[in-house]
């Protein structure tokens, strides 16, 4: 084998993910060597105190205050520090001094990524961070490289794990929305503070990278419509089930033309739906995490697997290292992000969409006429309609003597109209309330 110079790793950051990623390095050096046609040497781990007790012990003499000096002196720079600053600085300097990075910081990557990427084209250095979306599910290089020849229409997306486990136990045993997230704070899959989770932006800043990927555009995470999972009852969940469906937590990107103006753009938004039982997502229990692709040559396409963990995601940035690796033994500049297409992010009015509706109503005749109308009037149609005895409060009795549930589901229609319906629905004098209100997908 030729023998190259020993390629020099530093890694930033000895949380759950560093400690694993360095572990791995060190254990499977000789094996990684052979794989990438160079050696490869772990030279520094930057912490902020090297003694701060750790899970996992590190040869003291790899630990280090001094971030900037272990950069100067590397090939390839390792981020996993999280947060923006000093993660932010601490890049733009390995990419300026010709390094390349990997990391898996999704928040800096919403917020900041096209000047990261500017400054790695600029000095013909390359940004990995495969392990940013999805965890261990390999989701980035299969749509920046096995699909660059394609046309991707839409993706449907399941990739926050904390969500999709609340959301999971409250489908599978009956959890309260509470009784749920408390599970999940216990078993560490929630923070201490848990609304990056189930308020919905962690999933938005991973929708944000996820478009601008697939269509070859730049969408900032300010553009993409968010909402999270802290209004979904087990009320909602139960009465999904019963109707054949799944409630998640979903990000979708996707193609589409403004029925506005007619512009073809694209949309990025995450919140909760209702999907098909039958759906493939509708399958992905507990923490994982999945990506379905619909591409237009490939056809539906689906990425499952873990969506956190140190180990786990670990494999994602150890696959990075090795690209990265790779690329310094065969030489040549990085390969900058395309965002050519530059297509407008549309707003969500102009998302095409179906509702799925739950209102009580005044239970005497022509009511259902006279809601019928209402969607007619603004353009939606109605496709199904199901009705209930009169509606029950928490202690089961009847919460008025005159009250029915109807339970309605609509053809698609704009956003727009969907929202102006349910605007009018609670206006109206036959209308006690408007219970629910989830969008469906996946049909």
């Amino acid at each position: 084998m030729i023998e190259y110079r020993n390629l020099r790793v530093a890694l930033l950051g000895a949380g759950s993910v560093g400690a694993q990623v360095a572990d791995q390095l060190l254990t499977h050096r000789d094996e990684l060597a052979a794989r990438i046609g160079a050696g490869i040497e772990l030279v520094g781990v930057a912490v902020r105190d090297v003694d701060a007790p750790r899970d996992t012990v590190f040869p003291r003499e790899l630990l280090t205050t001094d971030a900037e000096s272990l950069i100067l002196g590397s090939d390839i720079v390792v981020e996993l520090m999280g947060g923006l600053e000093p993660a932010r600085t601490l890049i733009l300097q390995a990419l300026n001094s010709g390094a390349d990075v990997i990391t898996a910081n999704k928040a800096l990557l919403a917020t900041h990524g096209p000047e990261l990427f500017e400054a790695a084209e600029q000095v013909g250095a390359q940004l990995y961070y495969e392990a940013a979306v999805g965890g261990a599910i390999p989701i980035i290089r299969p749509l920046r490289d096995s699909l660059a020849g394609d046309r991707v229409e839409r993706i449907l997306g399941i990739v926050n794990g904390t969500t999709n486990f609340i959301l999971d136990l409250m489908d599978t045993r009956g959890e309260t929305m509470e009784n749920a997230l408390a599970i999940a704070t216990e078993l560490g899959y929630a923070e201490a503070d848990p609304t990056a989770d189930i308020g919905g932006y962690d999933a938005a800043q991973k929708a944000g990278i996820l478009a601008s990927l697939a269509f070859h555009t730049l969408v900032p995470a300010d553009a993409v419509y968010r909402e999270g999972i802290t209004e979904v009852t087990l009320e909602q969940v139960v009465a999904a089930r019963k109707a054949g469906y799944v409630v998640k937590l979903l990000a979708i990107c996707e193609r589409l033309t403004d029925p506005a103006t007619g512009i073809e753009g694209v949309s990025a938004r995450v919140h909760p739906a209702l999907i098909p039982d039958t759906h493939p997502l509708a399958a992905v229990h507990g923490a994982n995490n999945a990506v379905f692709v619909e591409a237009e040559a490939a056809g539906p396409l689906m990425f499952y697997g873990a969506g956190a963990g140190g180990i786990q995601t670990a494999s994602a940035v150890l696959g990075d290292v090795v690209s990265a690796a790779r690329r310094h033994v065969v030489g040549g500049p990085g390969v900058a992000e395309s965002t050519h297409a530059d297509l407008p992010v549309l707003p969500m009015s102009a998302v095409t969409t179906r509702y799925q509706i739950t209102l009580v109503v005044v239970d005497e005749p022509g009511v259902l006429a006279g809601i019928a109308a209402l969607f007619q009037n603004h353009g939606v149609s109605v496709e199904t309609v199901q009705q209930s005895v009169a509606s029950r409060d928490a202690a089961g009795h009847p919460e008025a003597s005159d009250a029915a549930t109807l339970v309605i589901g609509t053809h698609a229609a704009s956003e727009a109209d969907l929202a102006a319906t349910v605007a009018a629905l609670t206006t109206s004098s036959v209308v006690h309330s408007v219970t629910s209100v989830l969008r469906v997908e996946g049909l």
